[in-house]
């Protein structure tokens, strides 16, 4: 449950709040009526600092009641990803407390009073509602009331409708415009309290620990989403799937005792949709590396390899709540990949559902392997688009870090929108390539591909590769997610486990 907000457009009394958190544009002098005035002077004196350093580092202070007041400057000429760490930082000095309440008082222009809204009341459900931990005594308590003060009013309803799509007559691949409303409810802080849902939904499963979340456990909880929000639910066990022919994800799920493994198909329909968007999402419960053994080092976290299930399911749940005027089709890959004498093996050669021969060159490049058939279900439908999340290389961490993530695709004018759409909502994604000849690279001589290359150069790229075999002419975007874990936070979102890509998802189903 998220904290309750309320807006009010009178300050708060000096007793009405414990926690007050006052954001204010970026400036050389502070403003007249500031809140708490000569409580920030004095600590602006005694810390000999400017009153616009409060831009790079907030400061926070106890007034006269014992009210823990903090002060942060938002710079509206930086981008988004940027105001959204000033705004972290600012909140972070009060959540720390475990507050019940906070209050969040936004000041400049109408323009930056709502823009600081948005930014101060998401980042405050977000990091208020504590990640599931297995202590005897859990000091983390939910925050449960939200105050917001300086608005006149409520923040305006959706801002008119946006084209998402293009179309490339010079290329094999045209992916229709999709013309979608940019909130289904018209309240801007209903559509963030839907997204703020879908991250946590998607940061709650992500830090579930391997015993909590085996593919059976997962999919039970994922039934009882689907009762509670309306979804169409269908499951593909390992007898359907060997039965079907899905013999890439079968390699991998063959190798756990028991074998609960599946492919979970969700539905959302919309009365007004004219158009379908496909979700894939990896969803290995736990990941040794199979007969690659991963050393222990690898191996730790490695129960987060579901994280693209999990972002899958926090953007289906979020559309959801929203109303959002578009199909989803939600398909979920939920294996183990475990060390065991029935598990895939180095030059075993297996048949995907699509008839593709795959000659096995890396057990831990299982991730490729589960994505093989799911994605090959979800084009048989045809959808618009189909977008696939995935921790799925560790190339891509060492390319970009945690701080970004890459995407790739089979249309270039779609990754750049994905790309724009990143810088818009702070989630980021650097754009890489994936021409043709990268593909010398899994020509394999006993089957139709290789899985991977032994060399490992370029792998996040070979990944994808791989991947556009089985997405027939579909347009597609592949996510891999490097961002899904970052110490100590990313932009918004301050846990380790962030949450990436239910924010960047959204806004390109909805526009921006």
């Amino acid at each position: 449950m998220l904290a309750q907000l309320t807006l009010s457009q009178t300050l708060p009394t000096a007793s009405s709040i414990t926690h007050l958190l006052v954001l204010l544009p970026k400036a050389k002098v502070l403003p007249k009526g500031l809140p708490h005035a000569a409580l920030l002077n004095a600590v602006l004196a005694r810390r000999d600092i400017k009153a616009d350093e409060l831009a790079k580092s907030p400061v926070a202070a106890n007034a006269e009641n014992g009210a823990l007041v903090a002060w942060g400057m938002l710079d509206f000429e930086k981008d988004t990803f940027a105001q959204q760490v000033q705004v972290r930082k600012a909140l972070q000095l009060l959540l720390g407390e475990n507050p019940k309440g906070i209050g969040i008082v936004v000041l400049g222009n109408e323009a930056q009073r709502r823009r600081a809204a948005e930014l101060a009341v998401y980042g405050a459900w977000v990091n208020g509602a504590p990640l599931p931990v297995h202590k005897k005594k859990d000091a983390h308590k939910p925050l449960q009331k939200i105050e917001l003060f300086g608005l006149s009013q409520s923040l305006p309803p959706g801002r008119g409708k946006v084209r998402m799509g293009v179309e490339s007559s010079g290329s094999k691949v045209s992916t229709p415009s999709l013309t979608l409303p940019l909130h289904g409810g018209g309240d801007v802080f209903g559509t963030l309290k839907a997204q703020a849902e879908g991250n946590l939904l998607c940061r709650e499963l992500t830090v579930l620990p391997p015993n909590e979340l085996t593919p059976a456990l997962y999919r039970a909880r994922i039934k009882k989403l689907a009762r509670q929000n309306g979804w169409k639910h269908e499951e593909f066990d390992m007898k359907k799937l060997r039965k079907m022919g899905a013999g890439a994800f079968v390699a991998v799920a063959q190798g756990s005792d028991p074998e609960d493994a599946a492919i979970v198909h969700l539905s959302y329909k919309h009365p007004k949709a004219k158009q379908t968007v496909a979700l894939i999402g990896k969803g290995i419960c736990f990941d040794t590396g199979g007969h690659n053994l991963k050393p222990s080092r690898y191996m730790h976290n490695m129960h987060e390899d579901m994280n693209g299930s999990a972002v899958a399911l926090g953007i289906l749940l979020a559309a959801t709540q929203n109303k959002l005027a578009v199909n989803l089709d939600c398909w979920l890959a939920l294996a183990q990949n475990h060390i065991s004498p029935k598990a895939y093996k180095q030059n075993d050669i297996v048949k995907a559902l699509n008839g593709t021969t795959i000659e096995i060159i890396h057990t831990d490049a299982e991730g490729r392997m589960v994505l093989a058939d799911t994605l090959t279900l979800a084009a048989r439908a045809k959808p618009g688009l189909m977008i696939d999340f995935a921790t799925l290389t560790g190339s891509m961490a060492t390319a970009l870090g945690a701080r970004y993530s890459g995407v790739l695709g089979n249309c270039d004018e779609l990754v750049q929108r994905a790309v724009n759409v990143s810088k818009q909502c702070g989630e980021r994604l650097c754009a890489f390539p994936m021409d043709e000849d990268y593909e010398a690279g899994l020509e394999s001589k006993v089957a139709d591909i290789k899985q991977c290359s032994q060399v490992g150069d370029a792998d996040h790229i070979l990944a994808a590769r791989f991947l556009k075999r089985f997405v027939d002419d579909v347009p597609w975007l592949h996510v891999d997610l490097s961002a899904s874990r970052c110490e100590d936070g990313l932009g918004i979102v301050a846990s380790d486990v962030t949450g990436f890509g239910v924010a960047w998802g959204l806004e390109m189903l909805s526009g921006s």
